[in-house]
């Protein structure tokens, strides 16, 4: 069998977990696995990288920071295949770029293009595992280039779909996917397993046990992925395709997102075309937008509210300055103390009232709603920040979902 393992920071975080990950990985190689690794940096290394840079550039080019950012990976995986030599297994560290993965241009949040497999199989047919650091690529001007937050999730599951990987087994410090953040909830019950779809859902909209992009590169290549915990051998969650699962549950998880700005433009003129110009001019700044509101018409203007990453919020206050004297707005405005809560479930498909349900159980903890967005298996709401804690354990309460045995989402 061929398995992709990917650990994270926290699983390599210092030389003594180093060794566990080195044990575990030579334990399936020794159980007859051909075995790729992939690894995440060391701990705090991203965090303590960007606040190094900080003091020496309050505004770093994204090219400099890839530099920089992509060592923390490369120190991981020399670490882990010493650990692995030591154990008298054969064994090869690689580089992003060594190990064939192409992305796109642009820096610090790079997609990943392709993957050129004639390494990794030479590799493979000498018995060796393979330590591919995560995060990183090359892309067509020959620099590195990483793949944003999270980037090693997606790095896996593309190795694992270049290969034909029997599974890609995703390792973290929690046993699966729950119901919602354990932290918040004790009462969270992980699941035994959760479709492509509500998993890219609750990915998108909080969940941080997997990266939405690798979630979503998964489904596009049918990857089967198993989240559990690098420190025991418990079962996780498996994510797969919805066909195979029972859909018993109307609604069976709840993410909560602090990562969120609130932005508004005022009296923006109602003509064809605005929209478009608004929101060009966001994606040409590489600014992800989320949820959209646009009032009623008013006088002939309106105002259009939307919510972006507070990551991309100097990117994007930078964009809005251009864009209100472009449009003739009147001018805009910005709240970063607000978060996202989000119901997710297959089940409310054909299933009338849970969104009402959902407002209901806000409404019983006064918690008032400032923006709704909806799709066929999600609503989510815009909150006040410090009330994410509140909203969260009063849906998962609403939903009952801290009896979910055979639930099939979460966060």
């Amino acid at each position: 069998m061929l398995v992709v393992q990917k650990f994270g920071g926290s699983s390599v975080a210092n030389p003594e977990r180093i060794i566990r990950v080195a044990k575990r990985v030579v334990e399936a190689k020794r159980a007859g696995d051909n075995v790729i690794v992939v690894v995440s940096a060391m701990g705090d290394t991203t965090d303590d990288l960007i606040a190094m840079a900080n003091q020496l550039n309050v505004n770093p080019s994204d090219r400099e920071m890839d530099m920089l950012l992509s060592t923390g990976e490369q120190v991981s995986v020399a670490l882990l295949a010493m650990a692995i030599d030591s154990m008298g297994e054969k064994v090869v560290s690689l580089t992003g770029p060594q190990a064939g993965i192409s992305t796109n241009e642009v820096y610090s949040k790079a997609k990943i293009m392709g993957v050129d497999t004639e390494r990794l199989e030479r590799e493979l047919s000498q018995d060796k595992i393979l330590v591919v650091a995560g995060f990183q690529g090359r892309n067509p001007k020959g620099d590195i280039a990483t793949l944003g937050r999270g980037g090693s999730d997606t790095t896996a599951v593309a190795l694992a779909a270049a290969v034909n990987a029997d599974v890609c087994e995703i390792f973290t410090d929690v046993e699966g996917v729950y119901t919602c953040d354990p932290r918040l909830v004790p009462r969270a019950q992980k699941l035994n397993s959760i479709s492509y779809d509500e998993m890219l859902e609750l990915a998108s909209l909080g969940a941080v046990v997997l990266q939405p992009r690798a979630v979503e590169f998964a489904k596009q290549h049918q990857v089967k992925l198993h989240v559990r915990s690098s420190f025991n051998k418990n079962p996780g969650t498996i994510v797969q395709e919805v066909g195979s699962m029972e859909k018993e549950m109307l609604v069976s998880g709840v993410a909560h997102d602090l990562n969120v700005v609130k932005m508004a433009l005022f009296d923006v003129p109602d003509q064809p075309g605005i929209a478009q110009k608004l929101f060009c001019t966001l994606a040409a700044q590489n600014v992800n937008v989320d949820m959209i509101i646009q009032s009623a018409n008013r006088k002939d203007v309106n105002d259009i509210s939307f919510t972006i990453a507070q990551d991309d919020l100097a990117k994007a206050l930078q964009a809005m300055e251009k864009i209100k004297e472009e449009i003739g707005a009147k001018g805009f405005t910005y709240d970063s103390n607000v978060a996202k809560v989000s119901i997710v479930g297959a089940g409310m498909v054909s299933n009338p009232g849970v969104a009402a349900a959902m407002f209901e159980a806000l409404a019983d903890a006064a918690i008032n709603i400032q923006m709704i967005s909806t799709s066929e298996i999600k609503v989510s709401c815009i909150i006040k920040q410090d009330e994410a804690h509140n909203a969260v354990t009063s849906i998962h309460n609403k939903f009952d979902l801290d009896g979910a045995e055979e639930a099939s989402a979460a966060c």
